[in-house]
């Protein structure tokens, strides 16, 4: 009964549907998932308020960042090169609660679409995926804003976002937590936009974050 059901939820972030152009892919995206241990969890943004479900956020990535790291062994020595247990956690931690905020902040409100986010391990990689709605002007700004990431040095581009949120406090689209992602962890990054229903419209965005550790 598991298997069916796993299964369709993985269709979400990994079906294509090229004849209609109805996907398009911009950055490092996987379409394939990895074969090891995996995670999923749900969330129904219009449940609960948006203050207690900015906590409930910071919850879920804790507990996800918990679960991942239980498959590491302990840290050995302060001074080791290699990235140490309490290192992963807390960039997964930050990494999914990014993504868990910009997923509820940015969905849709008018359509009955759940958030959905995914994580993968395998040997030395961890990706996170998380996938929800989004407004179709909504769409039109976050392509412009990763074609801008795209064609940019990753730390000039910082700086210019800092500037613009200095100039301007109501700017709630800087996409800093994404810049941060890239350039404090050096994630791989990558979003899938797909049409999910017609008639009318339900836009999905699945973004994607690899982390090496």
């Amino acid at each position: 009964m598991m298997i069916p059901i796993i299964n369709n939820i993985l269709e979400r972030f990994f079906a294509k549907d090229d004849r209609l152009n109805n996907t398009q892919i911009f950055g490092y995206f996987v379409e394939e998932p990895l074969k090891d241990e995996h995670l999923t969890l749900g969330f129904s943004p219009s449940r609960i308020a948006l203050k207690k479900r900015w906590r409930n956020n910071g919850l879920s990535a804790d507990f996800i960042a918990e679960y991942l790291t239980t498959f590491f062994p302990r840290d050995t020595h302060e001074d080791s090169k290699t990235n140490t247990k309490s290192e992963i956690k807390s960039a997964v931690s930050y990494i999914a609660n990014e993504l868990l905020e910009n997923a509820i902040k940015y969905c849709d409100a008018n359509v009955e679409y759940p958030i959905t986010l995914h994580l993968e391990l395998q040997s030395n990689e961890v990706r996170i995926f998380i996938n929800n709605s989004v407004t179709a002007s909504g769409v039109e700004k976050f392509k412009s804003f990763i074609k801008e990431l795209s064609d940019s040095n990753p730390d000039e581009f910082y700086l210019r976002q800092l500037e613009k949120n200095a100039e301007d406090e109501n700017n709630d689209g800087s996409g800093l937590g994404f810049l941060t992602i890239v350039n404090d962890y050096c994630a791989k990054i990558g979003w899938k936009f797909q049409i999910v229903q017609h008639e009318p419209d339900l836009i999905a965005v699945t973004t994607m974050v690899q982390l090496t550790v």
